[in-house]
């Protein structure tokens, strides 16, 4: 009987013996790259033998019952030198630095903006005269959202790839993006780009093939004749958007199959299961790491692999999947790093993070937990989900933000929210109605995004300016409620500034960007209402952020304050928060140190003055005299401390 490669017991032997069998074929095929650069590929060796164990024994997990699984093994092995061999010598100059100080990104000085290129500044070429204005922000880290060739009209944003080597031609070219990656990296900023992982839009290439007819094509995605195999899937899956399409499939006319599409109809589900599509996407991987991409932000990680009879999100293999593109990047492209992005149960959440799958990830907890606290006013939820689940890996790090291009979904633990009496459901029907504009003094102008009638659900739109008061501040309200909605702006962001890890703002917020209801007269847009949130940047803002008076120059100059002081504050990459229970409802506070420096940041979420005695500042550990960082006032340990409505301070000893 001859023994399955699934059934050896030692893979770590097989794995070896299979290494040593293939270098001779791929040092044959490379032989002209390895005599003119020994040292190189005496580096790219000891990166490989590094890692091909791990990898070995992920890819035999996945695709080790295919027959021609050496085969498949080989050209992964042959698409990893490949890279190398073209990465240019400035890259690999980056892989050495990336390599003798992993944790760069957990530094203080480390400040992140997003951006749509055309919405923000027209095309590349329109970010690269941005430099000066990414600059005086203090930005190291600029994403920029999806700007790969899509189709025309519905797009979903540009998350419908059609080709990953080629940029949407009215923003430019990949020979531009690759010199704006140059010209960033040459400045301090990190260039971040989208890789839409899950998916190809219907115009890509292999989905092109597959409608041709081409077989091989075909398995690149989750195509079936009749409605057998849709069905068995579908009796286990949620439906992402019902409004477009029942259920994860659509059929179309043209080819006569059903075609698994989670998201949209035409973004097509790649079929990982298939070592062809992992090998593939390897290729468009590295060809992106090697244009200069820093990080990569993974779309919808939950759902890359199927499996009958279960909901086909979050499964092992996503994460097999993910690690195996870890070990990959190790070897061909050291520097580059992985950020997740998963919109699920914060346990789920967590299960991405590590150094060895994504190093970086998306906060939604915290985000979504910022806006139900300004609403609510109390902080009980915060502390608690906070103290119970900020801590990650050490050598990763959150990606802690207040608005993105997306939804705000409600995104906290139901059984977190029960420990304290809250009733999860209803209490996410409340968000829903405050943040609409429905709920009786609300100050939030949201709108509904994929609201069901019947339930009541709904996730919501909106810029931070008009969901924290300040559309309606100044179109029904007063100076005074301007000044309200302003501060609860500069307080999320405070949080987001000092809690941990990189702080990533979508670039408008800092010049208090409203809402924009022009999208509802463009047919290809109105049924999104996302896009109330992703107007174009208004000159009209940004030349007032000079203005101190002004209402956009009171929030840029605010937001600057908060970053230099971050600058200014080694404690800040020190170790993560410890989150102080204030006995006050309304205050959110954690601690930082490095070292012997310590930090205490409070956060005041109420409309009213709120106290902190003396004796609890000195429970939290301020035994000494200290100053507010923020406002350079002194306080004796012995006066209580009051906070003005939304106020924040940083609390450090006097002595330093």
């Amino acid at each position: 009987m001859v023994q399955s490669i699934h059934e050896t017991k030692n893979l770590e032997t097989e794995a070896l013996r299979s290494l040593a069998r293939l270098l001779p074929r791929l040092e044959s095929a490379f032989s002209t790259y390895r005599s003119q650069n020994p040292e190189q590929w005496t580096l790219f060796l000891k990166r490989l033998k590094t890692q091909f164990i791990p990898l070995f024994k992920i890819l035999v997990h996945l695709y080790g019952d295919q027959y021609d699984f050496f085969y498949h093994l080989e050209s992964v092995l042959v698409t990893i030198t490949e890279a190398w061999v073209q990465r240019s010598e400035d890259l690999k100059t980056l892989d050495a630095e990336r390599e003798a100080q992993p944790t760069w990104f957990q530094d203080h000085h480390v400040l992140g903006g997003v951006c749509y290129v055309d919405l923000f500044a027209n095309d590349i070429e329109g970010i690269h005269n941005k430099i000066p204005y990414l600059k005086e922000m203090g930005l190291t880290y600029l994403h920029l959202m999806p700007l790969f060739r899509s189709p025309e009209g519905e797009n979903d944003g540009g998350y419908a790839i059609s080709s990953y080597r080629d940029v949407y031609p009215d923003m430019g070219t990949m020979a531009q993006l690759r010199n704006l990656a140059d010209e960033l990296r040459s400045e301090g900023i990190s260039l971040v780009l989208d890789f839409v992982f899950n998916h190809t839009s219907n115009e890509h290439i292999w989905a092109q093939r597959a409608r041709q007819g081409n077989a091989d094509y075909q398995k690149y995605y989750w195509m079936y004749d009749d409605r057998t195999m849709p069905d068995a899937y579908e009796a286990h899956l949620r439906e992402i958007f019902p409004d477009e399409h029942p259920g994860a499939f659509t059929f179309f006319d043209d080819i006569e199959k059903w075609v698994w599409t989670t998201f949209h109809s035409n973004q097509w589900d790649l079929n990982y299961a298939n070592p062809e599509v992992f090998n593939s996407m390897a290729g468009e991987m590295l060809f992106l790491a090697n244009q200069g991409v820093e990080i990569l932000r993974l779309d919808a990680v939950a759902f890359i692999w199927k499996s009958l009879g279960t909901a086909c999100e979050n499964l092992p293999e996503a994460h097999m999947i993910i690690q195996a593109y870890n070990a990959i990047a190790r070897i061909a492209a050291p520097a580059l790093l992985f950020k997740s992005e998963a919109i699920v149960h914060p346990d789920e959440v967590a299960q991405y993070i590590r150094e060895d799958e994504c190093q970086l990830s998306y906060n939604p907890l915290l985000m979504a937990l910022l806006w139900n606290t300004l609403a609510t006013r109390e902080v009980n939820l915060l502390y608690q989900s906070m103290q119970k689940r900020f801590n990650i890996p050490k050598r990763c790090a959150w990606v802690n933000y207040v608005r993105c291009h997306d939804d705000i979904g409600w995104t906290f633990s139901d059984e977190d929210a029960a420990a304290l009496g809250i009733n999860a459901f209803d209490h996410r029907l409340f968000l829903n109605a405050f943040y609409t504009g429905r709920f009786e003094g609300s100050f939030g102008r949201g709108l509904a995004f994929q609201e069901n009638p019947k339930t009541g659900d709904a996730r919501i739109s909106g810029t931070c300016a008009s969901l924290a008061g300040l559309e309606k501040a100044l179109t029904e309200e007063t100076a005074a409620e301007v000044d309200l909605a302003i501060q609860r702006i500069l307080l999320i962001h405070n949080v987001i500034l000092t809690i941990g890890g990189i702080p990533l703002i979508y670039l408008g917020d800092e010049v208090g960007t409203l809402n924009d209801y022009g999208y509802r007269d463009d047919l290809t847009k109105a049924d999104d209402s996302r896009w109330v949130h992703r107007p174009s940047a208004d000159p009209v803002l940004y030349a007032l952020r000079k203005d101190p008076e002004s209402i956009p120059g009171r929030i840029y100059h605010g937001l600057l304050q908060i970053i230099q002081l971050r600058k200014n504050s080694p404690v800040l990459s020190g170790e993560p928060p410890v989150f102080i229970h204030t006995e006050n409802s309304h205050i959110f506070g954690y601690k930082r140190q490095q070292r012997a420096s310590q930090l205490w940041v409070l956060n005041n979420f109420s409309d009213f003055p709120q106290v902190i005695t003396h004796i609890s500042l000195r429970f939290f550990g301020l035994k000494a005299p200290f100053k507010d960082l923020v406002t350079g006032d002194s306080f004796d340990n012995k006066e209580d401390l009051t906070l003005a409505p939304f106020q924040f301070v940083w609390l450090a000893p006097e002595n330093g």
